[in-house]
Order: C-alpha cells, then structure tokens, then sequence
C-alpha cells in the first residue's frame, strides 16, 4: 500500500439510513442508534474472515471467503489472477466485502483496482503477515494484491436492526 496521502486520507464517510421498504421498520428520516463509523472500521480491522463477492463475466455472482486487511479506509486481499475471484476482477472491477456474521453485520461495495508498487505490496505483505502469520509472495507473477475503495458501507446488528441500521457514503 502507498503511504497514506490525501486521496486515501478521507474523512468519516456520511452516515444515512439506509434506503429500505417501510415495512423493515427502519425510519429514514430518525438518526438515533445509528453506528459510529470508528466502531465500524474497528471490525473491519480486526476482522479474520471476510466473504468476497465478485461477479463473473457472464453477469452470474461467485461468493469466496478470504483473508484481508482494512487499511487505509480500503480493504485490501490478495488471489491468483487466475483463480475465479482474479478472472472475475480482470471482467468487472466492483466487489462486496462482508464480514462473516449475519448478526453484526458489515458490508462494504466498491470498485476494485491492482495495488503495485514494491513500496506498496511490502506494506500489504508486512500487514498480512502480522496479522495472519502468513507472508504472501507478492512478487509472484500469477498473485495480484487488489484494493476495494468504498463507494458505499452498510452495518447493523440483528438485535436492534431498525435504531443500528446504518449506510455510509464515501463521497
């Protein structure tokens, strides 16, 4: 990863009410119980498992666990370009990331570029390996290190899903 500058050093993304049918219960226009976006990016962080989703050149859905990092307000992996999730990146460069659970939920939607530099994939090594106890051979030429920018994040959790339901923009 590059060193943090301006353009991977945003502010808090907004926070909104996400968009859903009245009959979720979840009142747009009521900001009371909405989450913090440091608690967010916190799970984000110390997260182990992640669930990728990417989608295949003929428009069908594929939906892999992976291992990742939050860091700088993007989450970066790692997959062989020529693995599913790497053909599918190289067709369509937008993905969703989510946590593992289905309670306390984390969704992140954006679009997906290659992280290079050797600067950049050190960091994302150092990072991956200090937290996984795994070094990943960036230097491979059939790996690629890809970083997701948020367009958008969803959180919740189940059991006070219409006051925790929160959407954030990164403009």
């Amino acid at each position: 990863m590059p060193e943090p500058t301006k353009h991977l050093r945003r502010r808090d993304p907004s926070a909104s009410r996400p968009r859903m049918e009245a009959s979720y219960g979840v009142e747009p226009v009521d900001a009371a119980g909405m989450l913090a976006w440091s608690a967010v990016r916190d799970r984000l962080t110390n997260a182990r498992n992640y669930w990728g989703a990417t989608t295949r050149p003929d428009g069908r859905p594929h939906v892999m666990p992976v291992w990742g990092l939050w860091l700088d307000e993007t989450f970066c992996f790692s997959t062989d370009v020529q693995s599913r999730k790497g053909r599918n990146l190289a067709a369509h460069a937008n993905a969703v990331a989510h946590l593992e659970s289905g309670d306390d939920v984390v969704i992140v939607e954006g679009s997906v570029e290659v992280v290079t530099g050797p600067a950049a994939l050190g960091r994302f090594a150092d990072a991956y390996d200090a937290k996984y106890h795994f070094r990943p051979d960036v230097s491979s030429p059939a790996a690629r290190v890809y970083r997701l920018r948020p367009a958008v994040a969803f959180a919740w959790g189940e059991k006070d899903f219409t006051k925790s339901a929160t959407r954030w923009s990164f403009g």
